[in-house]
């Protein structure tokens, strides 16, 4: 037996299929109740793929959505381990089997021997551990979640970002990268953008992000320039496709480009100079969260600059990278010896 995720071409619907029994019902009416809540169809496709990974590790250890307790889980995270994923995909995962169970069942999913704590313990209130604001309810039971290693990844470095921006020639490339580095635009956000979406008079710009929320940004002076350049230079005046940025040259010349197309922008000039290799389109979103906390900007005002739906997602783009950790503490150092050389010469 053998299950699969299958797109339908015409609609774009991922379905789970099983090659014995055919359509998994159970699965496939949990995909349709996530659309018509109008979940995004990127979303959607992690779902069914997260689904896909539940319904094989169940076939290997012979259990049923119906009859699954958290304490089950425990064997599905080993498998998931064993496979290489990441932490945090491990939970989302997790949270999608709930889900699930609760569709399916109509009931909390029970957690089984073996997850309760062996004695009691006392927390307190607790305070969140980034910003010590708000506080945290105290629970009952502790959820069954894989720990997520605290990383930072480094922002781009100002010579990195000059060396990848000389090697761009075209105008349309030009502007995709400055969407992300002065605009902290996604991939996705990027590819999304529409002519409409473009008010030069009032210098902004129109973003529909995650879950087709949308918000507005200001456009940088460089960028309108750019923008400008690109639409009337590079840009086929017979296009007819929406959106802002097209394929320039072969026989889909006109047509909006893919995501495939974007991410070979990167790669290839990350193969010309070896200095850039960890230039991805997400690390000029990053650098440009990181150069956003550098001058100041508040959190909530970044929060809302970047499209995330909480502060938690902002925080991780803000955190110090080990440059800044060092640049802060020569300026500390500097300030700390000329205290200490004045203080001897008062002595004398």
């Amino acid at each position: 037996m053998s299950v699969r995720v299958v797109t339908d071409r015409r609609t774009g619907f991922h379905r789970v299929f099983d090659d014995r029994r055919g359509a998994v019902e159970e699965a496939n009416r949990f995909l349709r109740a996530l659309q018509l809540r109008g979940l995004s169809p990127h979303t959607i496709r992690a779902y069914a793929y997260d689904l896909l990974a539940l319904y094989r590790w169940m076939k290997r250890a012979s259990k049923r959505v119906a009859k699954l307790r958290e304490s089950d889980l425990v064997g599905f995270i080993a498998q998931q381990r064993q496979s290489g994923l990441a932490a945090q995909s491990i939970n989302r995962r997790l949270t999608v089997c709930r889900l699930f169970y609760r569709f399916v069942t109509d009931n909390e999913m029970d957690r089984g021997p073996g997850l309760s704590t062996a004695s009691g313990y006392y927390r307190g209130p607790g305070r969140d551990k980034n910003l010590g604001i708000h506080s945290l309810p105290r629970s009952k039971h502790l959820r069954l979640q894989v720990k997520v290693p605290h990383t930072v990844v480094e922002p781009l470095t100002v010579e990195q970002v000059k060396t990848l921006l000389g090697t761009i020639k075209r105008y349309r490339d030009l502007c995709i990268v400055h969407l992300m580095l002065l605009c902290g635009l996604r991939s996705r956000e990027v590819l999304a953008l529409r002519l409409a979406d473009l008010c030069f008079e009032d210098a902004r710009l129109r973003v529909c992000g995650k879950g087709n929320k949308q918000r507005v940004l200001p456009l940088p002076k460089v960028l309108l320039e750019l923008v400008g350049d690109y639409l009337r230079l590079e840009r086929p005046a017979k296009c007819t496709s929406k959106q802002l940025f097209v394929v320039l040259s072969g026989q889909r010349r006109g047509r909006a480009m893919t995501p495939s197309g974007l991410r070979s922008l990167f790669r290839y000039r990350r193969q010309l100079a070896p200095e850039i290799r960890n230039a991805n389109a997400h690390r000029f979103r990053h650098t440009f969260g990181a150069d956003m906390a550098r001058a100041g900007v508040r959190l909530p005002v970044l929060q809302k600059m970047m499209g995330h739906s909480n502060s938690y997602s902002t925080l991780q783009y803000i955190n110090l990278s080990m440059a800044d950790i060092a640049d802060e503490y020569h300026r500390a150092m500097q300030q700390i010896g000329q205290r200490y050389r004045k203080a001897n010469r008062n002595k004398k």
